[in-house]
């Protein structure tokens, strides 16, 4: 099994001996992305909806530098800093996944990278 490792501008850089993502056997398993601006690496947005906006942002990118798409995801994991905002970020995920659902799994936890409030990861068919 080959692996390639997907890396991309139009993403935050990985802050950590990780990549964006990497693909094998036609899958590929993207990192965890929060809500930072690319060109900045700044938090984008105060609140769960705008930070999971930028966050599935950032995931589209890797996704369409490893040659795949929102469209194609099988299975995402959501992490919220309050599962208090799952609605928040469920109404934008809704949006940025149109008819397409994907398995999912979403969890609180005790403290993300630069304390924001979303990180969301993906697998998806390349």
């Amino acid at each position: 099994m080959s692996l390639k490792t997907i890396t991309t501008a139009a993403a935050p850089a990985a802050i950590g001996p990780y990549s964006q993502a990497v693909v094998a056997d036609g899958l590929v398993f993207c990192s965890g992305q929060i809500p930072l601006d690319p060109a900045t690496a700044e938090v984008v947005g105060c609140d769960t909806a705008s930070q999971t906006r930028q966050a599935l942002k950032n995931l589209e990118a890797v996704l369409s530098a490893a040659g795949s798409s929102l469209g194609q995801v099988i299975k995402t994991t959501v992490f919220l800093q309050d599962l208090g905002d799952f609605a928040a970020m469920n109404a934008v995920y809704a949006e940025a996944f149109g008819g397409h659902k994907p398995a999912r799994a979403a969890f609180e936890v005790s403290r993300l990278p630069k304390d924001v409030r979303v990180e969301i990861e993906a697998i998806a068919k390349v």
